[in-house]
């Protein structure tokens, strides 16, 4: 991870010479550094620009909060209780803890920071008020070289566990068009002012009808096939075309939203436990059928590390409407083999019989709520 805008100029001055982006003297590179860069993807960089632009924001400390323990016990009081601490270089889930009371302010932030310099190479963490009962909403955007920006639309991504997203849809149950087009014109002029060039996701928590901006992820994400699927769009082409120095082959009005998408992730751990099952596949059976798309690199006679993240497939759903997908996604998880290994299958099987899940809108909280984990 790269720690400031000097080490991100020379991180991408670097990738420039490898032939990466298209000179060192890119005007782009300027908004890259501002944004943290998506070759760092640190989030407390953006701050700034977005809130230029951003009309709310988790109230959070705004930058990496320092040594002094007084001064950062005073964040935390202003922002008021309870807070989550989180790493500036974090993802994945990894590198957050909440905190509900001062007595365990200062250890938190000690014990995130030890965290995030083990896991990320970078210790600086920032303090946010923890919101009750939010969703996740993301957005996706495409930029190129030539300022060309756009969005295409937004994801709900609030099934999680630790952080960690379980199951991602597209568009997301309950926003309105009106919403999705206010919200993806900001994120289009947000990234617009930073001159971003790339795929990146605008991160979101939704709740009381409210918006409020948490981070930018600078790269393709996990759950970007649901926006493929109702866009038509194939964003890992468009990236690498983009840092190719072509221009977006998109303008705005291409961008039509069909159907509803949903994506489980399949994780080789226990589906009770959570325990991380790694080992030989003896028997790996995809499901297929109308609507159903399988992204993996397993196969029989694959052996599961235990070295990396657990996941090892990704099955979403396409269908005409939110219930066809739903259905589609039942079959589809019914009709999965996989022998030698435990997965999570048995789980994505549980969430999608629940009532709540089928009404759509639930809170990131719910899964573990659910699981007796809160």
């Amino acid at each position: 991870m790269l720690a400031n805008d000097a080490d991100a100029t020379r991180h991408t001055a670097a990738i420039a010479r490898l032939g990466l982006l298209e000179r060192a003297g890119d005007p782009a590179l300027t908004g890259i550094t501002r944004l943290a860069c998506y070759v760092s993807g640190a989030v407390a960089a953006a701050v700034h620009v977005i809130d230029d632009v951003w009309q709310h924001r988790v109230a959070g400390s705004g930058a990496p909060l320092g040594e002094d323990p007084d001064e950062n016990l005073r964040v935390a009081r202003d922002i008021g209780y309870p807070v989550i601490i989180k790493a500036s270089g974090g993802g994945g889930g990894r590198g957050m803890r909440v905190v509900h009371s001062e007595a365990s302010l200062l250890n938190a932030i000690g014990i995130t920071k030890a965290e995030a310099r083990a896991a990320f190479g970078n210790d600086q963490v920032y303090m946010e008020k923890f919101l009750e009962r939010p969703r996740h909403i993301e957005f996706q955007v495409l930029g190129d070289s030539y300022g060309n920006v756009i969005h295409l639309g937004e994801r709900d991504c609030s099934m999680q566990r630790r952080h960690q997203k379980v199951i991602e849809e597209a568009p997301a149950p309950g926003i309105t068009a009106r919403q999705r087009r206010i919200m993806g014109d900001r994120c289009v002029e947000a990234c617009r002012a930073v001159g971003y060039r790339s795929a990146g996701t605008l991160e979101f928590l939704f709740q009381d009808n409210e918006f409020y901006f948490i981070e930018m992820n600078t790269r393709i994400q996990v759950e970007h096939p649901v926006t493929e699927l109702i866009t038509g769009i194939d964003l890992v082409k468009a990236q690498l075309l983009i840092a190719a120095g072509e221009r977006l082959p998109y303008v705005q009005s291409d961008v039509q939203l069909r159907g509803h998408a949903i994506e489980c992730r399949i994780n080789a751990e226990d589906a009770k436990t959570f325990m991380p099952s790694p080992g030989p596949i003896r028997l790996w059976h995809a499901p297929g059928g109308p609507g159903i798309r399988v992204d993996s690199h397993v196969y029989s006679g694959y052996n599961v590390p235990p070295n990396y993240d657990s996941l090892i497939g990704k099955v979403i759903a396409h269908g005409d409407s939110r219930e066809t997908a739903i259905a589609r996604m039942k079959n589809a998880l019914a009709e999965m083999v996989i022998e030698g290994i435990k997965t999570n299958v048995a789980l994505h099987q549980e969430i999608c019989n629940h009532a709540a899940f089928q009404k759509g809108g639930t809170d990131i909280h719910y899964l573990e709520r659910r699981l007796g984990l809160r």
